[in-house]
């Protein structure tokens, strides 16, 4: 199946050229696309010097809007699975195969860093509200989730086709809304064991006290989402293409 990795990259020029390198190890170049989301530094130019797609954001949407437009993209082109893959370095490119062979029958494949008992260092506060996140989209999801901040996934034919049409894109929307709306037009999300690294270089896009405010709207937007009614669902509206 044609497959788009797609590096959503702002201001990643310290890091942006070996994320390329390690990827162009395990795939082709010409199926990878680089979304500059409005840096102010050289990361689209070292982009466009590393050989792969850029597509370019005048100024700065963030990660959500980036991924939107990568969605789009995989669309247009006739993208059939499309993986997230950060500019920042944390993301190990040896299991970007791990993440398309436990696909399946499944739409959303998550790269984990906490299934099966696995560990990455964060604090002991920003834990567990990741937990108490992950606990809850689970439900929505039907399926035992542990690491819903990830951004490190496989998304698959009908993954696209939503997601081209809309993403969400406020912080931590592209991560966690994402899982929600997938699973209210019914569509399959599971998580795989992956291992991950620090930052190469650069900042973080996310702080505990962030993290922290969010998961009030998280939950806000969860208990919404209980009571309003789902708009339709793709394979309805599939069905009612047919018939007209």
């Amino acid at each position: 199946m044609k497959t788009l990795i797609a590096i959503p990259a702002f201001n990643e020029q310290d890091s942006l050229g070996k994320v390329i390198a390690d990827v162009a190890g395990h795939f082709d170049l010409d199926d990878v696309v680089v979304v500059d989301d409005g840096s102010t530094d050289r990361t689209f130019e070292i982009a466009q010097g590393a050989g792969v797609h850029v597509l370019r954001h005048s100024v700065n949407l963030g990660v959500g809007a980036a991924m939107g437009t990568a969605f789009q993209y995989a669309a247009r082109r006739g993208y059939e699975r499309l993986i997230q893959f950060d500019a920042d370095g944390q993301h190990r490119p040896e299991f970007l195969q791990l993440l398309l062979d436990d696909m399946g029958d499944f739409d959303i494949v998550i790269g984990s860093r906490f299934a099966d008992g696995g560990y990455f260092r964060t604090t002991w506060a920003r834990r567990n509200v990741m937990r108490i996140i992950a606990w809850v989209v689970s439900r929505y999801a039907r399926s035992r989730l542990t690491d819903v901040t990830s951004g490190f996934r496989a998304s698959g034919p009908r993954a696209i086709a939503l997601f081209a049409q809309h993403y969400p894109v406020e912080y931590l929307g592209d991560t966690v809304e994402s899982i929600v709306l997938a699973a209210r037009q019914g569509l399959r999300v599971k998580e795989v064991p992956v291992q991950m690294n620090e930052r190469f270089a650069g900042l973080p896009s996310q702080s505990f006290l962030r993290a922290f405010l969010y998961t009030g709207r998280i939950f806000l937007i969860l208990v919404l989402a209980t009571f309003r009614n789902a708009p339709p669902s793709i394979a309805k509206k599939r069905e009612e293409a047919k018939v007209e």
